[in-house]
C-alpha cells in the first residue's frame, strides 16, 4: 500500500467515526475510487457491486444484526467479533445488541474497560479463519 492509499484509508475511516456512517467517495476526495478499488484488492476495505464502500472493518457501511451503542451514537458490525472491535477501535466503552442466529433470542452486553461484562458467551466461526476472505460478507 503506498502512501496515498493509506492517506484515503485513513481519512475514511476519520470520516466513517466523524460522520457516524460510511463517507462517500466524494466526502473523501479526490482519487478514492481508484485507491479504494485498490484497498479492496489488498483487503484493506471491502466494496459492493458498484464500487462503494460495503465494510472498513471492524465498521459496517449498511445495518447488520450487530449494533453497537458507544456515546449515543449506533454503529454497526460486519459480524460479532466485529462489534467487539468497534469498541476497541474508538477507545471506548459500549453495548453491543444482537440476537441468536439459531432462535432470535436477543444477545445484549456491554464493553466495559476493554471487556465484556457477560463472560459466558461464546463467538462460534462456521468459515475457517484461512476461508474468511473467500466470501467475506457470508463469513
Amino acid at each position: 500500500m503506498d502512501e496515498a492509499d493509506r492517506e484515503i484509508r485513513n481519512r475514511t475511516y476519520a470520516l466513517f467515526v466523524e460522520l457516524g456512517r460510511a463517507p462517500t467517495a466524494e466526502e473523501v476526495g479526490p482519487g478514492t475510487h481508484e485507491a479504494w478499488r485498490r484497498l479492496h484488492d489488498q483487503h484493506a476495505v471491502v466494496l459492493d457491486a458498484h464500487g462503494e464502500l460495503l465494510m472498513a472493518n471492524p465498521f459496517s457501511a449498511v445495518p447488520t444484526r450487530y449494533r453497537v451503542r458507544v456515546d449515543g451514537r449506533d454503529w454497526y458490525g460486519n459480524c460479532a467479533w466485529d462489534a467487539i472491535g468497534i469498541c476497541a477501535a474508538l477507545h471506548a466503552d459500549g453495548r453491543i445488541e444482537t440476537t441468536c442466529p439459531d432462535c432470535e433470542e436477543l444477545i445484549a452486553f456491554a464493553i466495559r474497560n476493554e471487556r465484556p461484562d457477560v463472560e459466558s458467551l461464546l463467538f462460534h466461526c462456521l468459515v475457517p479463519a484461512a476461508h474468511w476472505w473467500d466470501d467475506i460478507v457470508f463469513t
